[in-house]
C-alpha cells in the first residue's frame, strides 16, 4: 500500500487473471466527503501496458450489494474490457446508497464519491481518456437509477449512460430498499423525493446532451417505471437506445443485459473520439 496524491491510497492487485485476459485489481480509493476508505474493482484490458489511454466504463451494483458483485456474479464480465479496448471501473455504493448525497446520513455522500472522488482517483492512477468522451457509467437495479442520476447531474462529467432494470421512479415504492433513510419519509419529505428521482430530471437533458441507453425485463417490478421513462424521452424528443425482452430482476438477465451496455458504450467512445 502506498500513499497517493489527492490523499488517495491503492492496494492493487489483490487478485488478477493475466494472460490473454483482462487483470482485475481491486483496488481501495477514500473518500474525504464520507471520511472513510472504500473498495472498487477496476479491470484492465489485457493491452493496458502498451495503450496510450483508454476510455472507462463504470458500472454500478444493486440495492444490498457490492463492489465484487459485477466479477462473481456476472460470469465473464471482465472479457469486455478486452473486447472493446476499455477500462471498467465497479463501485462500491454502499448496501443501499442510491448513489445520492444524504441530506440526513453524512456517511452516504456516494454522487460525490462516484462521481468526483472516484474518477478522480481513476485519472490519476490510470491512463485514461480524462474527459466525459472517454466516460460512460451504467449500472443495474439500484445502481441503474444511480448511473442514470449521476449522469444527467453530471454531464461534464459523464457522455454516456445506460441503465439496467434501473429503479427510475422511486416514487411508487416509499417503503422499499432504505430510500427514507437516506432522504426521509416520503410523506414528511416529498419535496426530497420528487427532485431525487431519474424521471423528473430530464429537464437537464437536451437532445443529444447525454448518450443514452435504457433497459428492463418484462417481468420486472420496475418494467412500469421503464416504460413510463422511455415514453418521457419520447416527448421531449430526447434520442435513447430502449430495450425490452423477457426476462425478470436477476443476475441471468444483468450478465446478458451487460453485454448490450458495452458494446452501446464502446460505440460512444469511438464515435465521441
Amino acid at each position: 500500500m502506498k500513499t497517493l496524491k489527492n490523499t488517495f491510497i491503492a492496494l492493487l492487485l489483490i487478485f488478477s487473471f493475466e494472460g490473454k485476459a483482462a487483470l482485475i485489481d481491486t483496488v481501495l480509493t477514500h473518500s474525504a466527503a464520507m471520511q472513510k476508505n472504500i473498495k472498487a474493482v477496476v479491470i484492465l484490458p489485457d493491452n493496458y501496458k502498451t495503450a496510450k489511454e483508454l476510455p472507462v466504463l463504470y458500472l454500478l451494483h444493486g440495492y444490498s450489494g457490492n463492489y465484487a458483485d459485477w466479477v462473481t456474479k456476472a460470469k465473464g464480465v471482465e472479457k469486455l474490457a478486452d473486447q472493446y479496448n476499455m477500462i471498467i471501473v465497479c463501485p462500491d455504493g454502499g448496501f443501499g446508497s442510491w448513489y445520492w448525497d444524504s441530506p440526513i446520513a453524512p456517511d452516504f455522500k456516494y454522487e460525490t464519491y462516484v462521481s468526483d472522488e472516484l474518477v478522480k482517483w481513476v485519472d490519476g492512477n490510470y491512463k485514461t481518456i480524462k474527459d466525459r468522451k472517454g466516460r460512460g457509467i451504467t449500472g443495474l437495479s439500484m445502481g441503474g437509477h444511480g448511473a442514470l442520476y449521476l449522469a444527467l447531474k453530471h454531464q461534464d462529467i459523464f457522455g454516456a449512460a445506460g441503465s439496467m432494470s434501473g429503479g427510475v421512479d422511486i416514487r411508487p415504492f416509499p417503503n422499499n430498499w432504505d430510500m427514507a433513510k437516506r432522504l426521509g419519509k416520503y410523506a414528511e419529505q416529498p419535496e426530497r423525493w420528487e427532485k431525487n428521482t431519474v424521471i423528473n430530471l430530464l429537464h437537464l437533458l437536451t437532445p443529444n446532451s447525454l448518450t443514452l441507453i435504457i433497459d428492463c425485463g418484462t417481468e420486472d417490478f420496475f418494467y412500469k417505471v421503464n416504460e413510463k421513462l422511455h415514453e418521457q424521452l419520447l416527448y421531449r424528443n430526447i434520442p435513447h437506445d430502449y430495450l425490452t425482452r423477457p426476462g425478470g430482476h436477476n443476475w441471468p438477465y444483468w450478465t446478458n443485459a451487460v453485454q448490450y451496455q458495452a458494446v452501446f458504450m464502446s460505440n460512444f467512445f469511438k464515435n465521441a473520439r
